[in-house]
């Protein structure tokens, strides 16, 4: 059984939310995940807290979170891939989802060894009130992916729970073979989740709103320099990269987004839910539908193939709606948002729509 010390640290930049999503960051030792935890961390916009392994290489950088959060908290016990009462994990997500540190994201960063799957079910299952499963995020070495991961027979059963798997090392894939290996590791994915959304990169590099909400371009005006400062400081530090563009940081998502005035007809918005736009990883929003008794309002988020609603208290006057996603054909998912987002008939209440609605509520509780 391995053991060691599981430690949470904040990096504070954004704002506040009802639901925080956990996001799982797995991945084969060596695989790059702490890189692309630490690029995460080095982009402003969003307050991310992180539960981390201290076992092995994992090696977060410590100068963007160290002293931002009062006392760190500690899970006595070790590794979470062997965390046999998963009551320390549930209060290190309560603590980084109290409304008092207001973040955006928590990422729980994995063993190597750690098995997806247990520890999705761990997240989801979670007794800490106020997480929402932010998907999990599957790191793969591309150069390596063959000797480590997969042999040949059954494909990894891993991917069967990914909602984002992440094919890094690209670059130092031989050039004449880099399309091959690439394409062979993307069909056992598929094989194992036809609807895992699959990324291209090397060295970490991904566009933060994939993971979460990138609440602003730069650290709100409140906030003390020290973030900003560092990731200058590591910015400047760090050697230049030929194959890439100045300031490149891996493929951008495309996003539409589409906003109407008044009540919509809830059945049109669990279909899209169910059924987002093609090439669409997340969406999310708020949308108010029309109820025999008025106008009721819904947090809606989706991750893969994850549904997550939530009821507001308070009934805005629009409904909006974001799609996010890498290849994603924003003139396309903008018309499927705006069909979604038709208007109810306030004669007609669609009462089979707010049934649909209100149990993917309930299951999202």
């Amino acid at each position: 059984m391995v053991t060691g010390d599981m430690r949470i640290v904040v990096n504070y930049s954004g704002g506040v939310s009802s639901t925080v999503p956990v996001t799982a960051l797995t991945g084969h030792l060596g695989a790059g995940k702490t890189t692309l935890l630490n690029r995460l961390l080095r982009r402003p916009g969003a307050r991310i807290g992180v539960i981390v392994n201290d076992f092995g290489a994992i090696n977060v950088d410590a100068g963007l979170v160290t002293g931002q959060v009062d006392e760190p908290v500690s899970i006595p016990g070790g590794c979470l891939c062997c965390l046999e009462d998963v009551s320390g994990l549930d209060a290190a997500l309560e603590r980084l989802t109290h409304p008092r540190l207001a973040l955006d994201a928590v990422v729980v960063e994995a063993s190597g060894l750690a098995e997806p799957g247990a520890l999705a079910q761990m997240i989801r299952r979670s007794a800490a009130p106020r997480v929402r499963p932010g998907g999990v995020v599957d790191v793969v070495d591309a150069v390596e992916y063959f000797r480590t991961v997969d042999d040949g027979g059954m494909p990894p059963a891993r991917f069967s729970v990914a909602t984002l798997v992440v094919l890094n090392k690209v670059d130092l894939l031989p050039s004449a073979q880099r399309e091959e290996t690439l394409a062979a590791i993307e069909a056992r994915v598929r094989a194992v989740s036809p609807a895992a959304h699959v990324v291209r990169t090397s060295r970490g590099r991904i566009d933060p709103a994939l993971v979460h909400d990138v609440a602003l371009a730069a650290d709100p005006p409140d906030q003390l320099p020290l973030a900003s400062l560092l990731r200058a400081e590591r910015a400047a530090a760090e050697p230049a990269e030929p194959d890439e563009p100045a300031g490149h940081h891996g493929p951008h998502a495309a996003s539409a987004s589409v906003r109407v005035a008044g009540p919509v007809a809830p059945g049109a918005v669990v279909d899209l839910l169910l059924d987002p736009p093609a090439a669409a990883y997340r969406m999310k929003g708020t949308v108010v539908v029309g109820t025999p008794r008025g106008p009721r309002a819904y947090v809606v988020h989706v991750v893969g193939t994850q549904v997550h609603v939530s009821a507001l208290r308070a009934a805005p006057e629009h409904s909006e709606l974001v799609a996010i996603g890498i290849g994603l054909d924003a003139d396309a998912a903008r018309r499927r948002l705006e069909a979604a987002l038709t208007p109810a008939p306030e004669a007609e209440p669609d009462r089979e729509g707010l049934r649909r609605l209100e149990r993917l509520r309930r299951l999202s509780r």
